[in-house]
């Protein structure tokens, strides 16, 4: 039996409101999707640091209406190491942390921080201070049976500081917290190693062990660099950045990837595929319930 226990799809308000959070899970609901990752920085739930309760209460009726489970992605420019915001967002976090928990959602995403080129004598302590935010955001979290699922980002700016994929994991070993596990963002993993030269299954395989969340989309792992598309759809024709494709539009080798790594127990496969490709998203849903079958069949193997 595999570790990964579900699939699904990420999903979001377009204009700030639940309304269009409402459709578009109906539309989920629809394809027979079984797990949701709410973008709820997509909606004003959070002001302050502190859980805007009126907005939560009507979250909370909505997600009540579909038998989805529920993870949630937090601040997607959650930024750890930036010693300027870094209190302001572990409080948005631990608010994040209290919707979960009354949507039951039981995992919440929060991305791996970076510093710009200029921000030289930060460096020093940022390590530290990431990581010292994550335990502090985990311990939160053991109150509310909820995971932070720790996701590894790339390089966006020339002389950035930024963790490689394996670097993300001797964070949360170093932090070893029960309710910190790592996520491997496959399609960020490429891009990142493709950039600093280093091997993408490696860099892949050392996060594996630590790994209980998985972002899942398809790219060719050729990074944005200075290239400006006029339209979305130009930077796919040239396969160059953070597509968010359907699988299988990429040359991302999902089957051989799923044979071979394990993960944590509990373990969801979310899939992040962008909205434009939402006619792609019944055929792969099909495509992760087959590499959920291919890791179990790895799994009793290994067992063996």
């Amino acid at each position: 039996m595999s570790n990964i226990i579900s699939t699904g799809f990420n999903s979001g308000s377009t204009d700030g409101e639940l309304d269009s959070l409402e459709a578009d899970l109906r539309r989920l609901a629809g394809l027979g999707v079984e797990t949701v990752e709410l973008g709820l920085t997509t909606i004003d739930l959070i002001a302050g640091g502190r859980v805007v309760k009126d907005r939560a209460e009507r979250l909370a009726a909505l997600t009540a209406q579909f038998p989805f489970r529920y993870t949630v992605h937090g601040l997607v420019s959650s930024n750890f190491m930036d010693p300027a915001t870094a209190r302001y967002q572990i409080d948005a976090a631990k608010a994040l942390v209290e919707v979960c928990d009354r949507i039951g959602a039981r995992v919440i995403v929060q991305h791996g921080g970076h510093l710009r080129a200029d921000q030289l004598f930060e460096r020093a302590t940022a390590d530290q201070r990431e990581r010292e935010a994550l335990f502090e955001l985990a311990e939160h979290a053991k109150r509310y049976d909820v995971r932070i699922a720790f996701e590894n980002i790339f390089t966006t700016e020339p002389g950035q500081y930024r963790h490689t994929p394996a670097e993300v994991a001797e964070t949360v070993k170093a932090v070893g917290h029960p309710n910190l596990v790592a996520l491997i963002d496959f399609s960020h993993a490429y891009i990142e190693a493709t950039y600093r030269g280093l091997n993408f299954r490696e860099q892949i395989r050392a996060m594996a062990p630590v790994t209980g969340h998985l972002h899942v989309h398809d790219s060719f792992g050729r990074p944005q660099a200075f290239y400006k598309p006029y339209h979305l759809q130009e930077s796919t024709a040239l396969g160059i950045g953070d597509l968010h494709m359907p699988l299988g539009w990429g040359d991302i080798d999902w089957e051989d990837i799923f044979s071979e790594l394990e993960f944590l127990p509990g373990t969801v496969l979310m899939m992040e595929i962008g909205a434009r490709y939402r006619n792609e998203q019944s055929a792969s849903l099909e495509r992760a319930k087959g590499l959920i079958a291919l890791n179990s069949s790895r799994t009793a193997v290994a067992a063996e």
